[in-house]
């Protein structure tokens, strides 16, 4: 009876004739996984190798000399170029034919910004006296000026934006070169990035 029972269960543990074993299967999943891709599948040992990083990243070389001083010169090109507003060395913001206009436009011409920040610290150093009669003189002279500001700003777009239809067209400008030119106006001519490439009163035609 125990050889009988021993004998059932070694013929259900045993594969019968023709059945693919799950060995068998997987074997045969990697064949034609490889002759799919044309290449062999890579193991698990290649695999984890290849997500494997370095911890330690390679060491850049160090510059030399003529590395430094090349970029040296470089970056003091650029600054050259930026302050002259040679159109390479320029950022988004001052780049075109159309901003070049504003800015020449805009520094041939005075503007009441010029001088806004010099009178205006001028004007808070008077006001720390204790004299009433000086502290009045200077609030009513920093509200003209900031008058005298909105008016220059608004006669200068206006006169601006008929300059640029005539020379640009209508349909061709930019968006913001008002902006762009009110900005500018408020900076001391001296201190302008890119600094003024006109005199004046020489109005760019």
């Amino acid at each position: 009876m125990f050889g009988r029972k021993k004998d059932q269960e070694e013929a259900a543990v045993a594969p019968v004739d023709g059945a693919v074993t799950p060995a068998a299967v997987s074997e045969e999943e990697r064949r034609a996984a490889e002759q799919k891709k044309n290449r062999p599948t890579p193991t698990r040992k290649e695999r984890e190798a290849a997500r494997k990083q370095p911890l330690a990243q390679p060491r850049r070389k160090p510059r030399t000399k003529e590395d430094k001083e090349r970029l040296r010169t470089e970056r003091e090109r650029a600054r050259i170029g930026l302050m002259n507003g040679e159109e390479r060395y320029l950022g988004p913001r001052d780049r075109g034919p159309q901003r070049r206009f504003v800015r020449d436009w805009v520094d041939a011409r005075f503007s009441i910004g010029e001088v806004f920040i010099p009178v205006a610290l001028l004007i808070l150093i008077v006001g720390m006296f204790n004299n009433v009669q000086v502290q009045i003189a200077a609030n009513v002279t920093v509200y003209g000026l900031v008058l005298l500001l909105v008016v220059d700003g608004f006669l200068m777009s206006r006169a601006l934006k008929k300059r640029l239809r005539e020379k640009f067209g209508e349909d061709s400008l930019e968006r913001g070169l008002t902006f762009y030119a009110v900005m500018r106006a408020l900076q001391m001519r001296r201190f302008r990035v890119p600094k003024p490439q006109v005199k004046r009163g020489a109005y760019p035609g």
